[in-house]
């Protein structure tokens, strides 16, 4: 397949004050579309140019020697699935039904599911990402970390939700205050609806 950028679900600027439009071109119009362009080029002539992205991310990360590929292909899985998270005048602790019951249920409820989500994304050394997923065995919902590109389903969980934590998702609005960004997301920007709609559907299934 030949990667594409994806338009954002929202006005560049829907989201301000809490993410501005400049983060916006910088962030989707520069970072996530080089990691498009670069992974074009490592795809062409691929093995695994007609699979699927998530196809692509799954046997690039068992080969050591597609660890470029891997990374740009990533990135565009996690860029685009973190778009998708956001949303104007989201965020708060006003759950959707089911979600809510799960995050009660699994994860302490939404207080402490807030304290450990911050933390969590706080603590990611570096580069990286913090993430609400479902494992796939057990159902239950939990909270992990990635650093660069990692993405949670090369380890049977499926995502529901992330926060990006790289430097370049929140230096223009918050500088160096990573804790203020990441708790803007979880009062101001999370997409609950999103992630409940992805726990509906089960885990992922997907077949290097």
């Amino acid at each position: 397949m030949t990667f594409t950028l994806p338009a954002l679900p929202f006005a560049p600027d829907a989201l301000a004050p809490h993410m501005s439009a400049e983060t916006f071109e910088f962030h989707h119009g520069k970072h996530h579309k080089a990691y498009i362009d670069n992974g074009n080029k490592l795809l062409e002539g691929s093995d695994l140019a007609k699979k699927s992205l998530e196809e692509i991310v799954i046997a690039a990360a068992k080969d050591p020697a597609k660890i470029g590929l891997f990374n740009n292909a990533a990135q565009h899985w996690n860029h685009s699935f973190f778009w998708n998270c956001l949303k104007p005048k989201g965020g708060g602790a006003s759950l959707p039904g089911k979600l809510k019951t799960a995050i009660e249920k699994d994860l302490g409820g939404f207080d402490k599911f807030k304290t450990d989500f911050v933390q969590t994304c706080v603590t990611q050394f570096g580069s990286g990402w913090g993430w609400l997923v479902m494992d796939n065995a057990t159902g239950k919902l939990e909270l992990m970390k990635t650093a660069n590109a990692g993405v949670p389903f090369t380890g049977g969980k499926t995502p529901l939700l992330t926060c990006d934590v790289w430097e370049h998702a929140y230096y223009i609005d918050y500088r160096n205050a990573r804790p203020k960004f990441v708790e803007a997301f979880v009062d101001h920007m999370a997409n609950w609806e999103f992630a409940e709609s992805l726990m509906a559907k089960g885990p992922m299934k997907v077949a290097a």
